[in-house]
């Protein structure tokens, strides 16, 4: 079972990126392979539609969402909506849309959305449930959309907050758990 995480900021350790590291681990604890593209590895060139020749970050993406069980998305509240490194990354997945399981068919994903303040996060969450929807994919019950106005993450990368730790591993249950139904 593989699940994918694609999302993030291109600051290193933003915390877009570290709850989606969490998700992924916490899905590896329960036996998943996991890939995780954050960062420069979705800082893609503006998607062109019909170009079919695409730089190697794109290609990996495309591999690993082809063949992927579920997937965690995550993106930064940007003006409340999905940032424009996210959504250009889910752009490029309309290269799948003439395959047997076209975009993210038959796949939970898990979505997750962070923001300096619960009126962006929410918004966030919101617009990646919506797109989520779009593209076919199956949202998780539970969808994160997390506060960052107060550090979530210790210097060591680790969550300072139970409670969220917590809604991290239910997210993590829940890709494994459809994965593994609709598999």
């Amino acid at each position: 079972m593989l699940i994918v995480g694609i999302g993030g900021t291109l600051r290193a350790g933003s915390s877009t990126e570290r709850v989606l590291f969490h998700v992924l681990r916490y899905a590896r604890d329960l036996g998943a392979e996991t890939a995780l593209f954050v960062g420069d590895a979705i800082n893609l060139p503006m998607y062109v539609p019909g170009q079919t020749e695409h730089c190697g970050n794109a290609a990996a993406l495309l591999d690993a969402v082809r063949r992927a069980d579920a997937i965690a998305l995550g993106s930064p509240g940007y003006h409340g909506g999905i940032s424009g490194l996210v959504k250009n990354a889910l752009d490029y997945v309309e290269d799948l849309a003439r395959d047997a399981a076209p975009y993210f068919d038959g796949r939970a994903v898990g979505c997750i959305a962070t923001g300096a303040g619960w009126q962006g996060a929410n918004a966030t969450l919101m617009a990646l449930r919506n797109t989520v929807h779009a593209l076919r994919g199956w949202p998780t019950p539970l969808g994160l959309a997390l506060n960052t106005r107060e550090p979530l993450f210790g210097a060591d990368g680790e969550c300072l907050f139970p409670e969220v730790t917590g809604l991290m591993r239910v997210m993590a249950g829940q890709l494994v758990r459809f994965a593994a139904t609709f598999r």
